[in-house]
């Protein structure tokens, strides 16, 4: 949302909190004056629980038993509410639904009980109230920029698309891995990446961190800068391999990871210095992204030169794996007539 002056957080927070919203954030974003606000309480049902509280309070067992989508000779309207032990007068005469709020009502009878049919959602006539006390709070006139709903439904989708994201990405690498170099050296590149995904992952599941979009492009491009780590060592072993022919396999892989485990290291310091400043500096927006990146680093650094590697040379790597090929010389010795 959009305040035409710089945002009071903390006045901001109170109204949340008094709204018993659940796991309330408020957090600047952009600028001074656009806020963003997170929680874990779907506008809907809360709105809901709102009004069954409302309704109840009018006694006689009054109860919002229902919300129901209004009927096709209703189009256009948003919300159908199915109201038990309540007549229409008096529900009319309570004013419970002002046109000025909820737009065109509609009172019908089934059943005994009272069918509310209202042109705006209940959600966004909810909405607006919070929005009219976070205005009278800070004495900021507010404008609702866009409002976001990630349900179990969405989350699925955010899962099964992050998760086809990861498994493309993984496959690429292994191609190309083979391709540039050997086989066993693309078991080893993606044994590593699964390894720094599942640490990842483990820590923002142990200890119950919010997992949304940014955390999951920081997933993706953990990918990217582990491969990099791991390609850097595999050159070098590779270049090595050529060098030194007769040098056992193991010992040319500890050459080589000892070589550039100074780069290793310098690369992954500077990448620390630039996300702990994101994850102190540039405020909770992007702190999962920085969170995950951090984590992703340590144990991509770590599988770069214990894992991959190590899983290369169990897999019986061999100078011969990368030799490249004897080029036939000039003149080659001619077959004997017979």
């Amino acid at each position: 949302m959009l305040l035409d002056r710089p945002a009071d957080l903390d006045k901001i927070r109170d109204v949340l909190e008094k709204e018993e919203l659940k796991s309330p954030v408020a957090v600047l974003f952009g600028s001074d004056q656009e806020v963003m606000i997170r929680t874990q309480d779907q506008m809907k049902i809360k709105a809901q629980e709102k009004l069954s509280n409302t309704i109840a309070a009018l006694g006689s067992g009054a109860a919002l038993e229902s919300l129901e989508r209004p009927v096709r000779e209703l189009e256009g309207y948003a919300d159908t509410l199915v109201i038990a032990n309540l007549g229409v007068d008096l529900l009319q005469q309570k004013d419970l639904f002002p046109s000025a709020k909820y737009g065109r009502v509609e009172y019908q009878q089934r059943d005994g009980k009272v069918l509310v049919t209202l042109e705006n959602s209940i959600d966004s006539v909810y909405l607006n109230q919070i929005i009219g006390d976070l205005e009278a709070a800070t004495g900021a006139k507010i404008q609702l920029r866009s409002s976001e709903f990630v349900g179990p439904q969405i989350g699925d989708e955010l899962r099964d698309q992050g998760g086809l994201g990861m498994l493309v990405a993984f496959v690429l690498v292994f191609l190309y891995v083979a391709v540039q170099f050997q086989w066993k050296f693309s078991t080893g590149a993606i044994i590593g990446l699964v390894h720094d995904v599942i640490v990842t992952l483990g820590f923002f599941a142990f200890f119950q961190w919010d997992f949304d979009l940014t955390v999951l492009a920081a997933i993706l491009a953990l990918i990217g800068y582990s491969i990099n780590d791991t390609i850097v060592i595999y050159d070098r072993i590779r270049e090595n391999f050529r060098i030194l022919r007769k040098t056992d396999p193991h010992e040319v892989i500890n050459i080589s990871i000892s070589q550039t485990l100074g780069r290793t290291i310098m690369t992954s310091a500077s990448v620390f210095i630039v996300l702990f400043c994101l994850y102190f500096i540039a405020g909770e927006v992007l702190q999962g992204f920085a969170l995950a990146l951090i984590i992703g680093i340590v144990a991509g650094t770590y599988s770069s030169v214990y894992i991959c590697a190590n899983i290369t040379a169990a897999l019986g790597i061999t100078k011969e794996d990368l030799m490249p090929k004897a080029k036939e010389e000039d003149g080659a010795e001619a077959t004997e007539a017979p």
